[in-house]
C-alpha cells in the first residue's frame, strides 16, 4: 500500500556539511552540500547544493556563498529554510498532487540548546512539514550503524560530522551519558590551512584542505609517507604557487583535533555504568560520519582506550539512515524527550 500513499514522510539529516534526505519507503534520495549561493545586491538565491560549492572562492563580489548551518546548529535561519525547502522538493518530486504535507524527523545535535532545537523545528516547518521531530544526532547514526538501541545493553557510538562530533551511550531506547562538542571535520580543514599557512606561507581554500584531509590525512603515522602536490597563494609575493606536502605533516596538523575527539570519548566512558562499560568492553566502540574515513583514526582511538573500534559500513549516510528507519517508531519520540530532544547531562 506504500506506493498509494498521499504522504511520504521524510528523514533528514541536517548536517553543516552535508544534507541528506531519506524517503519513507525509498530510502536516501537527496545527498547535497549544505551550501546555497545568494545575491546580496536583490537577496535572491543563485544557487543550492552542488551548485553553490562549485562556486566557493570563485564568485564576484555580489554573490555571497554561505553555509548557514555552524557547529551542526542554524547560523542563518531564513537561508536555511530556504535550503530545506528546495531539498524537501527534490526529496518529493514524483508526489501525488494530493498529497499532505510529510511528518519530518530531522536530527539535532545531543548538546543543542532548548533554543537552537526550536529554531530547527521552524524551520523545518517553513520549509514544507506537517510536523517535524527531532532526534538526536546519535541515536540516530547507532540505528543507522545497526546498533541494537533498544535492548537492554549498551552501545556506544562516535559520530563525528563536519561542525560537532557527537559520542553517546546507549541503551533501552535512551542515551544514559553523552557528550557534544563543536570540534570535527571542519576543524581537521581548518588545521591543515593553518599549518600549511605557517609552515610554507601559502594559503589555501577549504576544499583544498578537505581534498589534502580526504588523499593523505591520517589521525596516526602511516606505513608508507604519501606525498601530495598543492597549489595555493603565496603570502610574500601574492602569486599562485605549489608545494609539495607529505601525509606525516598532515597527522601533525590534526594532532589537536584527534586529542579533543579522544578525551571527548574518554569523558564520556568516565561516566557510564559499570554494567554497561562492561557491555562496551564487549560490543567495542563505533564510529560513523565523515570524520570516521580519517585513516587510522579506528587504531588510534583503540590505542587510547584499550577497547575494540569499528567503523560503520556507511559511516556517511549512518544518520540519515537511522533518522529514516526512526519514523517507524514515531509515536516513540513523542513520548520520550531524552531521545527525540537533547539529552540531560
Amino acid at each position: 500500500m506504500g506506493r498509494f500513499s498521499l504522504s511520504q514522510d521524510l528523514g533528514i539529516d541536517l548536517g553543516t556539511a552535508n544534507t541528506l534526505v531519506f524517503v519513507k519507503g525509498k530510502g536516501i534520495v537527496v545527498r547535497e552540500p549544505s551550501v546555497v549561493a545568494k545575491n546580496l545586491n536583490t537577496g535572491e538565491i543563485q544557487a543550492v547544493g552542488r551548485d553553490a560549492r562549485n562556486m566557493i572562492g570563485r564568485t564576484p563580489g555580489n554573490i555571497s556563498v554561505i553555509r548557514p548551518m555552524k557547529d551542526g546548529v542554524i547560523a542563518d535561519y531564513d537561508t536555511t529554510a530556504v535550503m530545506m525547502k528546495y531539498y524537501i522538493k527534490q526529496a518529493q518530486k514524483n508526489r501525488s498532487a494530493f498529497a499532505r504535507k510529510p511528518n519530518v524527523m530531522v536530527c539535532v545535535p545531543s548538546g543543542i540548546t532548548m533554543v537552537e532545537e526550536r529554531a530547527v523545528i521552524d524551520a523545518t516547518k517553513q520549509a514544507g512539514a506537517k510536523d517535524a521531530f527531532p532526534i538526536a544526532e546519535p541515536f540516530a547514526a547507532a540505528i543507522g550503524a545497526g546498533l541494537p538501541v533498544w535492548e537492554p545493553t549498551g552501545s556506544m557510538i562516535v559520530d563525528i560530522g563536519g561542525g560537532t562530533t557527537e559520542v553517546a551511550i546507549i541503551s533501552l531506547g535512551g542515551i544514559v551519558s553523552s557528550r557534544s562538542i563543536r570540534i570535527a571535520g571542519d576543524n581537521m580543514d581548518d588545521s591543515i590551512i593553518q599549518y600549511v599557512r605557517k609552515n610554507y606561507n601559502l594559503m589555501i581554500g577549504e576544499r583544498s584542505a578537505e581534498s589534502i584531509k580526504m588523499d593523505i590525512g591520517s589521525a596516526g603515522k602511516l606505513l608508507e609517507n604519501e606525498d601530495m602536490d598543492i597549489r595555493g597563494r603565496d603570502l610574500l609575493t601574492g602569486l599562485p604557487k605549489t608545494i609539495t606536502i607529505n601525509a606525516e605533516e598532515i597527522a601533525l596538523s590534526l594532532k589537536d583535533t584527534v586529542s579533543s575527539i579522544i578525551d571527548a570519548i574518554k569523558n564520556t566512558l568516565e561516566r557510564t555504568p559499570p554494567e554497561l562499560s562492561a557491555d562496551i568492553m564487549d560490543r567495542g566502540i563505533v564510529l560513523s560520519g565523515g570524520g570516521a574515513l580519517l585513516k587510522n583514526l579506528d587504531q588510534v582511538i583503540s590505542d587510547e582506550t584499550k577497547m575494540p573500534v569499528f567503523v560503520a559500513e556507511e559511516p556517511l549516510d549512518s544518520v540519515a539512515i537511522g533518522t529514516g528507519k526512526s519514523l517507524e517508531y514515531i509515536h516513540h519520540f513523542r513520548s520520550h524527550p531524552n531521545v527525540s530532544s537533547r539529552s540531560r547531562m
